[in-house]
């Protein structure tokens, strides 16, 4: 057995009482947190254990990105709302993409997420065996969810089969940091057989379910017109929601009943709220959806929608977003928002058992953060100091140090130890001109562009 005793300035735990430890420690021992307390306390509990001191630093778990879709086109998809933007870039692009396009976006923007705290995301992407080579290798944990359109008129997306496939591969692969659940794009990207077949692939596997609902005011009138009700009823009407666990992204446009309908149905939300304002979906009622019981927890979406992965500034957008939409300074407090993007997202995905905290006998997933930084100056510790206003409102992905996955390091001295990030950066460049090449070619031929998603049954 390993055994390694973190001691830091500060000790963030994100347990049920916001503990916040100055001078504290955490001892990690293979993959699991031992304990978690003052460092005097820990260093006459475990003589004699090596002790890396982290000065000027915080300890913190790391955070989940609960939704994200690795990808290439990052700055090249631009001023468009949702459908528009799906039609003419994104749709074109999964129509030429290949499986070396999609394992090199994997390895670039699971690098760019340990890097900036990241430990933990929820993938929606396609040909994601290169995608759990990506995780195998750069250490985070993932869950994948397979990009499936299962419906004549959107056939250039993953299909069951492979999702079948990935789960008899891959389902607790990597020692267990990679998970597979079943997804849809949309639920009208797929067929009512092929929703049945979602769902029993979910229960037969024991996971999870994932998809895309109520982003657009638009998605509203083509659920109506398809399925006669809103989107969370439909969801529900299709068996959609009978998965043992169900994730949905977005849920921008809900109304009262839909959220008591998630509540009662234990339905979790992954907020997105740089790519709602980006391609100007609107705000979601995070609070409402909260004071509901609903878990909801913090996702970037994909590079081309945000445009980085950075769950700091994600959690500086999902304060403010709140308190613009709302009018109201005090809504969604950073000690909320920070529980969203660790605890609360854990549970969103049904991991807070083992993620998502800094507690005795769970994951040794965790991050330093630096703190002798102009963002976290002055530096007032404590629970009600100001590291948790900082933390959501300051600090940036650059500012993590150190990454832990699993009790393994991962990012150490700011830099990723387990790739080469140039080379990642170079094979991204290399496969990069060649997608857009045939992309082009595509379009060409097809000069309206792809089938948009809300034009045809």
């Amino acid at each position: 057995m390993t055994t390694t005793l973190l001691h830091a300035d500060h000790v963030l735990t994100l347990d049920i009482d916001n503990r916040v430890i100055a001078d504290g420690a955490v001892v990690v021992q293979d993959d699991r947190i031992a304990a978690v307390g003052p460092a005097a306390d820990l260093r006459m509990r475990y003589p004699g254990v090596p002790v890396r001191r982290l000065s000027n630093r915080l300890l913190m778990p790391g955070l989940v990105n609960a939704h994200l879709h690795s990808g290439l086109l990052r700055g090249t998809a631009e001023g468009l709302p949702v459908w528009d933007w799906l039609r003419m870039f994104i749709d074109p692009m999964h129509r030429v993409l290949s499986p070396e396009d999609a394992e090199a976006a994997s390895f670039l923007c699971y690098a760019e997420a340990v890097l900036s705290g990241t430990t933990t995301v929820v993938d929606m992407w396609r040909y994601m065996d290169g995608s759990a080579h990506a995780a195998q290798q750069i250490g985070n944990r993932t869950v994948m969810v397979p990009y499936v359109g299962e419906h004549p008129d959107y056939d250039y997306f993953d299909h069951l089969d492979d999702t079948e496939r990935l789960l008899e591969n891959w389902h607790g692969g990597a020692d267990g940091r990679v998970e597979v659940w079943v997804g849809l794009e949309h639920a009208f990207y797929a067929t009512e057989p092929a929703h049945a077949r979602a769902i029993a692939l979910a229960r037969k596997f024991g996971t999870g379910f994932h998809t895309h609902s109520n982003e657009a005011e638009v998605e509203l009138r083509e659920m109506h017109r398809r399925y006669g009700c809103r989107s969370i009823p439909a969801l529900e009407k299709l068996g959609l929601l009978d998965a043992p666990r169900t994730l949905l992204a977005h849920c921008v446009w809900l109304d009262d009943a839909e959220i008591e309908l998630m509540a009662r149905r234990g339905i979790a939300v992954a907020h997105n709220p740089a790519s709602n304002m980006k391609l100007a979906s609107g705000a979601a009622p995070v609070e409402k959806l909260r004071r509901a019981g609903v878990a909801v927890g913090i996702g970037t979406d994909g590079e081309k929608e945000n445009n980085n992965l950075d769950m700091f500034e994600e959690m500086k957008f999902t304060s403010l977003l709140a308190k613009f939409a709302s009018l109201d300074a005090a809504a969604m407090p950073a000690w909320d928002v920070l529980r969203m993007a660790t605890i609360e997202g854990a549970r969103a995905i049904g991991k807070s058992h083992e993620i998502g905290s800094l507690e005795a006998g769970k994951k040794a997933d965790l991050i330093a953060v630096r703190t002798n930084t102009p963002r976290l100056t002055p530096l007032i510790g404590g629970s009600n100091g100001n590291l948790h206003h900082n933390l959501v409102h300051a600090v940036r992905g650059g500012d993590v140090d150190l990454t832990m996955i699993d009790g393994r390091i991962v990012v150490e001295d700011g830099a990723l130890k387990t790739a080469d990030m140039a080379e990642l950066i170079q094979r991204v460049n290399a496969v990069v001109p060649g997608l857009f090449a045939r992309r082009a070619a595509w379009l060409a031929g097809h000069a309206d562009g792809a089938t948009s998603p809300i034009s045809r049954t």
